[in-house]
C-alpha cells in the first residue's frame, strides 16, 4: 500500500515537474493584464490566513510523510482556499488517500473522526469537479443533518475561490427549495439518504453524468436506520462512477456492500486503535438521582471552552437542558426529532473548541461511544471525555473498553489542564522551545 501511495505521489509529481519546466520556459512573459508570472507566484503572499494553531496535536494527525497539499498538483484556487482555512500540511488520512481518489480508484479507508477525514474526500471532490459543466458531478452521503451542515460548510469554505457550486440537503429542509436549487444547477450536493433518494426517485436530481459518490460514516450509513437505501441510491448512478467510502469502525454490512460495489478498491486502514489519541476517558460511578448535581460539580472545577452532553433520548436532552439552563449556564440542545431551524440555530457550536465530552447517559454500543466522544480532541487537538456510569451500567462500560481496546480511568479530584486546555498545552510548547534555545 505504502508503495502505491508513493506510486501515485510520484505521478503527480511528475506532471507538476511538466508543468514547472513549462512555466519556466515562459517565465519573462507577461499576461494580458501586464502581470509577470513572477508577480502571479507570489499568490501566497495575499492570502488571508488564520492565527496559526499553536496547540499540541497527536500522532494521530501529525504521523505523516512529509507531504505537501502542493505536491498533489491541485488548482491553484483550491490550494488558497485550504490555506486559507488554515491547513498547513495533509494529516495521515489526507496524505494517503488524496492521491489514490485523484486518480479516480475507488477507495476503502478506516479513519478515525476527528483525523482530517472530511478533507480527505473534499479537496479530491473539488479538484476533479469542473465547473464549467452545468450538472451534478459528485454526491458526499452522510448519516445525520448535523454532519452534513458541518461538511458542506468545509466544502464552501475550500471552495471559496472555485465557481464550484455546493448544496446541502437534508429532511426537515423544505423539500420545494431544494428543487428549485438543483434547477439552477449544483455540481456537488452532500445529502443524507432519504432526501437525496427522494430527489432522484421525483427524477429531480439527474444522476446520470454524477461520476464521484463519497459515503461518510458508511457504517451507520449501512445500518438497519436506512434498510438498503444506498443500493438504491447507486443504481441511479452511471456504472463508471467513483466511490470513496470511509467508515470508523468496519463491519460485515460495510464488507459485503465493499465487494458488491466497489471495484478493485485501494484499502487504508489508519486505525492501529480505536479511540482518538488526544482523548483522555474517565468514568465517574453515580446514582441517578446525582447526575445533575455531579455535572455542576464537573462545570464548577473544570476549564471548559465548550461541552458536548450526550444523553439517551430525546425527551432527556430536554429535561437536561432544562435544568442547566436553570444552574445559570449558557446551553443549546438538539435532537433528531427537532425541526431545521432549531438544528441551525445549534451552529454555535465550534467542533474545534469542544475540549469537554461528557455522556450524561453512558450509551449501550461501543460504535455510539466512539462517535460522541470523538466529538472532542478534533483534528490531533487534545480533550476528555467524562462518563457518569450507574450501577446498571457497570458491565457496558467493561464490554465497551474491552470491544474498542481503550482504558476509561476513573476520575481523579484534579484533572491535569494540560490534557484538555489549549492555552496550558500552549504554554508547555512554548517553554519546551524556550528550553532548546
Amino acid at each position: 500500500m505504502a508503495t502505491e501511495v508513493q506510486s501515485s505521489l510520484q505521478k503527480l509529481s511528475n506532471a507538476k515537474e511538466v508543468l514547472n519546466s513549462n512555466h519556466n520556459a515562459i517565465s519573462n512573459t507577461t499576461t494580458g493584464n501586464g502581470v509577470t508570472d513572477n508577480e502571479m507566484n507570489d499568490w501566497k503572499s495575499q492570502l488571508k490566513l488564520p492565527p496559526k494553531d499553536r496547540r499540541k496535536k497527536t500522532t494521530d494527525v501529525t504521523a505523516t510523510k512529509g507531504n505537501d497539499f502542493e505536491e498533489f498538483c491541485l488548482k491553484r484556487e483550491l490550494l488558497m482556499g485550504i490555506f486559507e482555512k488554515g491547513w498547513e500540511k495533509p494529516s495521515p488520512i489526507q496524505e494517503a488517500s488524496i492521491p489514490i481518489a485523484l486518480l479516480g480508484r475507488d477507495v476503502l479507508a478506516r479513519a478515525k473522526n476527528g483525523t482530517g477525514k472530511t478533507g480527505a474526500y473534499v479537496i479530491p471532490v473539488l479538484q476533479r469537479v469542473d465547473p464549467t459543466e452545468n450538472h451534478i458531478q459528485a454526491l458526499i452521503i452522510v448519516p445525520t443533518r448535523e454532519l452534513a451542515l458541518q461538511t458542506s460548510q468545509i466544502c464552501i469554505e475550500l471552495a471559496k475561490y472555485m465557481n464550484a457550486r455546493v448544496m446541502v440537503t437534508t429532511g426537515g429542509t423544505n423539500l420545494k427549495d431544494d428543487i428549485m436549487r438543483i434547477y439552477e444547477n449544483v455540481h456537488i450536493i452532500i445529502a443524507t439518504p432519504g432526501r437525496i433518494l427522494d430527489l432522484m426517485e421525483k427524477k429531480v436530481a439527474k444522476m446520470d453524468k454524477c461520476k464521484m459518490l463519497v459515503l461518510d460514516e458508511a457504517d451507520k450509513l449501512l445500518s438497519q436506520d436506512f434498510k438498503g437505501m444506498l443500493d438504491t441510491v447507486i443504481s441511479f448512478l452511471p456504472k463508471d462512477r467513483q466511490i470513496l467510502l470511509y467508515s470508523a469502525t468496519f463491519p460485515l454490512t460495510v464488507e459485503n456492500f465493499m465487494k458488491k460495489h466497489l471495484h478493485e478498491p485501494y484499502e487504508l486502514n489508519l486505525m492501529e486503535e480505536l479511540t482518538l489519541k488526544g482523548v483522555t476517558q474517565y468514568y465517574a460511578f453515580v446514582q441517578e438521582r446525582q447526575k445533575v448535581h455531579c455535572l455542576n460539580t464537573l462545570f464548577s472545577k473544570l476549564q471548559i471552552n465548550q461541552s458536548i452532553i450526550f444523553c439517551n433520548s430525546t425527551q432527556r436532552v430536554e429535561l437536561l437542558a432544562k435544568k442547566i439552563a436553570e444552574l445559570g449556564y449558557s446551553c443549546y440542545y438538539i435532537h433528531a426529532k427537532m425541526s431545521q431551524p432549531h438544528h441551525l440555530f445549534t451552529r454555535g457550536i465550534d467542533i474545534q473548541a469542544v475540549n469537554v465530552v461528557i455522556n450524561f447517559d453512558f450509551p449501550k454500543m461501543a460504535e455510539t461511544y466512539l462517535h460522541r466522544i470523538g466529538r472532542s480532541g478534533r483534528f490531533g487537538h487534545l480533550g476528555i471525555a467524562i462518563n457518569l456510569i450507574t450501577y446498571d451500567d457497570r458491565f457496558t462500560l467493561h464490554r465497551i473498553e474491552s470491544e474498542l481496546g481503550t482504558e476509561i480511568k476513573p476520575i481523579p479530584k484534579v484533572i491535569d489542564k494540560s490534557l484538555y486546555v489549549p492555552e496550558f498545552q500552549i504554554e508547555e510548547n512554548e517553554n519546551e522551545n524556550n528550553s532548546k534555545k
